[in-house]
């Protein structure tokens, strides 16, 4: 993984106090927030990076670790904890044998037969698995509808990804291998993809199922008929029962939301009546109605 100088991205310096990183945080913030820039790819990528930078050097021993470790600095612990282990055997084996005598059988035994590698290029060969990316993308629901393809650039480098048709908002999918190299010839470490899913349509989404308000008018509420009614995927023609009630389900199976990884299942389309009450009534409409309420 390419080093990332957090201090440049915040523009102090080493020296820095706890204060000056918040003040300049909340400055590149405010400057490049994805609210400020719509649609501006460069601003959204910055502020990814100044938000990395505040969480790493305003925690005072990830900043220590940084300082230290760069950007290797997730390992720190590890990296330590090794170079402690190396160390305590380098001190048991000194002053063993006679002055002059040769050791070459002994580090021969001990380091695979690695001549001049010495205990430093030793301990430099523990493998770490390399850093884990996190990357937030966001998609409308109409995106989801039906498996998207995507190309993403992380860390320079650009992932052909398909995201299968159904994906939950704020869901994390897994793409392993896609993070940051190993380190000594360690594994990659792992991409992780959080989702945002806007909807963008008039219906209501709860897991695969689709719910959408369709107001009925008096009269056909009464005497039932025939409606026509927006889904998901396009108007369906609906039979509407004599004497139905405000707030009456009706259920269309298979209509909803593409159920996430099975090609060809779909959640349920929910639509609940409102009955309209007509206003505005003429004089003609307001004897009948009276007609009606005596014969009632």
């Amino acid at each position: 993984m390419d080093f990332i100088d957090y201090y440049k991205i915040l523009g102090i310096d080493k020296k820095a106090t706890q204060a000056d990183i918040k003040k300049a945080y909340r400055k590149l913030a405010r400057k490049y927030h994805p609210d400020l820039n719509p649609n501006d790819k460069e601003a959204e990528k910055q502020f990814k990076n100044i938000n990395e930078a505040n969480e790493v050097l305003s925690d005072t021993e990830n900043r220590k670790k940084y300082d230290a470790h760069g950007k290797d600095w997730k390992h720190a612990d590890d990296i330590e904890r090794n170079q402690r282990s190396q160390g305590s055997r380098s001190q048991s084996y000194s002053g063993q044998g006679q002055p002059g005598e040769d050791y070459s059988d002994f580090f021969d035994s001990m380091f695979g037969g690695q001549r001049g590698s010495g205990f430093g290029q030793g301990r430099n060969r523990t493998q770490f698995k390399g850093q884990d990316f996190n990357a937030e993308l966001q998609l409308n629901l109409t995106d989801v509808y039906t498996n998207e393809s995507q190309i993403l650039t992380v860390n320079g480098k650009k992932i052909r990804l398909t995201i299968p048709a159904g994906i939950e908002n704020e869901q994390v999918l897994k793409i392993t291998g896609k993070g940051a190299p190993g380190v000594n010839g360690g594994p990659n470490g792992d991409l992780y993809i959080k989702f945002n899913i806007l909807n963008n349509t008039k219906f209501k989404r709860y897991g695969n199922n689709l719910h959408s308000d369709v107001d009925l008018d008096l009269y056909t509420s009464l005497l039932g008929g025939d409606i026509m009614v927006d889904t998901f995927s396009g108007k369906v023609k609906l039979k509407v029962a004599p004497e139905t009630q405000n707030d009456t389900k009706v259920k269309l199976k298979g209509k909803g939301f593409p159920v996430y990884k099975k090609d060809g299942e779909f959640g349920d389309f929910i639509i609940t009546y409102h009955i309209k009450t007509p206003t505005n009534l003429t004089h003609k409409e307001k004897e009948l109605l009276s007609e009606l309420k005596k014969l009632r």
